[in-house]
């Protein structure tokens, strides 16, 4: 089996819309794959109806979190989305997207970058507004060769000139409402330090025995060295190690099933979750 556990559609930042991502999951060998948007589980219903044959879908989100001034990524899978204070939080930090993005934009006019936020809200479309939106407005600018060179200290990494933070959870209550929620949680791309400050390994012992599932282990923004440290710390604190590819379309390089989780890991997160079920359409069903 093929499992790739992180992966966004036209919901949030993705490029390609659930429909087209579950159809490109076939195409690319995968036996499952994870919808995991920021924030969201809008895209969930579309993938279910575009669901080919064979593939087994795993629904989730990608939450955002903080944990003392660093901001960190959640994923959480299998969750019931109508858990009504799981849903309120999503909800919280989907409505400070827009006027976060808007802060950025302005920031970034101020620095002599001409991108406007009409441009970025039509990049973003329906999906949940971010900052590969307008690193997006960027490229069109002419500012920056792609979207991932806005991601550093000059542009939109985190604490960069023109970054502006949002509500965030913080983890140890995200935990606690996707486990209230039925759901599991995996703590994504832990040390991609390309991306900014990392929390502490102090605290992903702290989030572990708070009830925290996996670390995200295989991840391009983690080198070799460091997917094997993440594997031997998953093994001392007792958590599953996942791989997933955190494909965004033609918004980042990664391909889908870059990256692949274990099927002995796979199971266990299912075996775990309560809220929801994966969903699998076979031939003739």
């Amino acid at each position: 089996m093929r499992i790739d556990l992180h992966t966004h559609s036209t919901a949030s930042d993705g490029t390609d819309t659930p429909a087209e991502l579950v159809r490109g999951a076939v195409a690319a060998g995968l036996d499952v794959v994870a919808l995991t948007d920021h924030d969201t589980v809008g895209g969930h219903a579309e993938a279910i109806r575009a669901l080919p044959d064979g593939l087994t879908l795993v629904t989730g989100a990608e939450l955002s979190c903080r944990l003392d001034g660093v901001s960190l990524h959640m994923l959480a899978y299998l969750f019931d989305p109508d858990e009504p204070e799981l849903a309120r939080e999503r909800e919280l930090v989907r409505d400070d997207r827009v006027p976060r993005a808007q802060a950025m934009v302005d920031r970034l006019r101020e620095l002599g970058v001409p991108v406007t936020w009409e441009r970025v809200a039509a990049i973003a479309g329906d999906g949940a507004v971010g900052r590969p939106h307008v690193a997006q407005a960027m490229v069109e600018a002419g500012v920056i060769r792609g979207v991932s060179d806005a991601f550093t200290p000059e542009w939109l990494a985190n604490d960069g000139r023109a970054y502006v933070e949002k509500h965030e959870l913080d983890p140890f209550t995200a935990i606690r409402l996707v486990k209230a929620a039925g759901g599991v949680t995996v703590f994504a791309h832990p040390l991609a330090v390309k991306r900014g400050r990392c929390v502490p390994e102090s605290a992903i012992a702290e989030l572990a025995a708070a009830g925290l599932d996996g670390i995200e282990a295989d991840h391009m923004d983690h080198d070799e060295p460091t997917r094997a440290h993440l594997h031997g710390l998953a093994a001392d604190l007792g958590l599953l190690a996942t791989g997933s590819s955190d494909y965004h379309g033609t918004r980042k390089t990664c391909r889908l099933g870059e990256h692949t989780t274990a099927p002995a890991v796979y199971e266990q997160i299912v075996h775990r979750a309560t809220g929801a079920a994966p969903v699998t359409r076979r031939s003739g069903g």
